[in-house]
């Protein structure tokens, strides 16, 4: 590939019509951004190799499966230079759909998703509680997600 691709407002334009919708076909993007659907494939791949693009994702309503309680988890180390470690016990945990290493008050900031209050606390208590390296945590249950959405990249390039 070549290493001097500069991303273009057509890459943007795709980008973002991808985020709205991931499985919208390349031929109705192409229709959109005034291009061949081999110029969409062909640019896609580019955005693949370059690592902007990682994949496609579902996105999921967790609690129509049965899964209603979504937590925040701030994770204070015992020594920040445990946090490769820990995070290698973290992702053992099918639970834990994301974690940050952060500033502030917590070493590590994670998101779980659990069915319900009892899962929950067997979660925290009997899994990531007995992580090696954890010195304690805090639990914030969302109550609501009021917002959820992907970067407008194109109005960086209006600008």
């Amino acid at each position: 590939m070549d290493k001097n691709y500069e991303i273009d407002n057509i890459d943007l334009k795709i980008i973002s019509l991808l985020n709205e919708d991931a499985k919208t076909p390349y031929t109705e993007i192409a229709k959109k951004v005034f291009v061949s659907s081999g110029t969409i494939h062909v640019r896609m791949r580019k955005l693949e190799e370059m690592g902007v693009v990682k994949g496609a994702s579902l996105n999921i309503d967790y609690a129509k499966l049965g899964y209603d309680i979504s937590a925040y988890l701030g994770i204070y180390l015992e020594k920040s230079s445990l946090y490769e470690s820990v995070v290698q016990q973290l992702k053992a945990i099918p639970e834990i759909v994301s974690a940050y290493y952060t500033t502030g008050n917590y070493s590590i900031f994670a998101k779980i998703i659990c069915k319900d209050t009892n899962h929950l606390r067997t979660v925290l208590h009997d899994k990531i509680q007995k992580v090696e390296g954890i010195d304690r945590t805090e639990t914030f249950i969302s109550l609501e997600e009021s917002i959820n959405r992907p970067i407008q990249l194109l109005e960086e390039i209006k600008k």
